[in-house]
């Protein structure tokens, strides 16, 4: 996803040097082009050497470094950077930049840079916590950059609060979110549900279906990505809640049907990804159900369709997508649904083909207008998922 970019890791000094270690490998692995910068007290946790091995880049320590006498190298690191992340950043770091002290390597070439920025705060949590540090906190992010929140836990001094370094995958996603994608999608607003819906049958049981959200959470983090307000609405899945996405959590059909459509009229585009009970019980036991000799059944009563009520009320300029997933006749199901439903484009699978199924990492879709048919390959979803986005740019162009 960062192919082509050039990516400024700042490293300061604290024992959280370890992660950044980890973050610079999650870089390279995204073909990102790594420069390392490290302060003083920095390379007396980590060795400059482990750096370069992880990013076959030479980290830059020293200003007046006798190997770059024919370049302004803080000016030439700062001109080709596409964004700088600080990870970790000691208080000191913080004080400087929010006053724009430049006195080394990272502090010098930071100021020259006029890409996105991003801090992430690693401390003791009294000296988070002091008014100062948070004043600065609040500097950096009036001048535009984006501070990514300490954790809380115990930290290396024994102390137990808010100060530690996120994991290397939410510094990634910090990266990922601001430096992946072109902001295409700025300005829109985009409504997507993902996930199964649970519907009970007593206080222990309930019906529900196969669905991880894996498809659902992938639209949300690339439509984020692409400068998207993004609202989902989600199921009970085992996945991590994404960063910068509002999430609704809802645990039945009629819990998604009120969230949806209570923000539906603010949305531009709306994407219905998730795998929706058709039918519940038609009553819920208060009591757990005993098991008996006897079969049992169960009656059943419709839930009440979210997709045909979207497509109903679709106000104008409002683009609306479903999703459905077949086992047979799938072209034909889904143009019936497309029509039926008074949908803009429909996302079709079969859950028979290899790598569509539930669960799984990859999909294969076949995106349905009125008047065309787009066939993808087997994608991952996070490849799926900016696939269907740009086939939905595309359409709107011409709706």
């Amino acid at each position: 996803m960062l192919k082509g970019k050039n990516i400024v890791l700042g490293v300061t000094g604290g024992i959280a040097c370890y992660k950044a270690c980890e973050l610079a490998s999650a870089l390279v692995k995204q073909h990102a082009d790594v420069q390392v910068i490290m302060t003083e007290n920095a390379t007396r946790f980590v060795s400059p050497v482990t750096f370069e091995q992880l990013t076959g880049n030479k980290a830059l320590t020293d200003t007046f470094d006798r190997n770059f006498v024919h370049s302004v190298e803080h000016i030439s690191v700062a001109d080709k950077a596409d964004m700088v992340i600080i990870a970790p950043a000691t208080a000191n770091i913080c004080a400087k930049l929010a006053h724009g002290i430049a006195d080394d390597m990272l502090t010098t070439t930071v100021l020259a840079c006029r890409c996105p920025k991003a801090i992430a705060p690693s401390m003791n949590t009294a000296m988070y916590e002091n008014p100062v540090t948070q004043d600065n906190l609040d500097i950096l992010r009036k001048y535009g950059w984006e501070v990514v929140e300490p954790d809380s836990g115990r930290l290396a001094c024994g102390a137990v609060g808010k100060g530690k370094l996120p994991a290397p995958e939410r510094l990634l996603e910090a990266v990922l979110h601001t430096a992946a994608h072109d902001k295409d999608m700025e300005g829109i607003n985009l409504l997507v549900t993902a996930g199964p819906t649970r519907e009970a049958l007593d206080p222990v049981r309930f019906l529900t279906n196969h669905s991880s959200g894996k498809m659902g959470y992938a639209i949300a983090k690339a439509a984020s990505r692409r400068g998207a307000k993004v609202t989902l609405v989600s199921g009970v899945v085992d996945l991590p809640r994404p960063s910068y996405v509002e999430v609704i959590d809802i645990v039945s059909a009629q819990d998604m049907y009120d969230a949806v459509i209570a923000n539906a009229s603010s949305a531009d585009i709306i994407i219905k990804a998730a795998a929706v009970a058709d039918y519940r019980p038609a009553t819920v036991a208060d009591n757990k159900i005993k098991k008996s000799d006897d079969d049992l059944s169960i009656p059943l009563e419709r839930t009440k369709d979210i997709l045909k009520e979207l497509g109903a009320t679709k106000k104008d300029g409002q683009f609306l997508c479903g999703f459905s997933m077949e086992t047979e006749n799938m072209i034909e199901n889904s143009k019936a649904k497309l029509a039926g439903k008074n949908l803009d484009m429909i996302a079709a699978n079969n859950v028979k083909v290899e790598g569509a199924g539930f669960g799984v990492d990859t999909n294969v879709l076949t995106l349905i207008t009125a008047t065309s048919q787009q066939e993808l390959p087997m994608l991952s979803k996070d490849d799926a998922a900016d696939a269907l986005l740009d086939a939905i740019l595309k359409a709107r162009e011409s709706k």
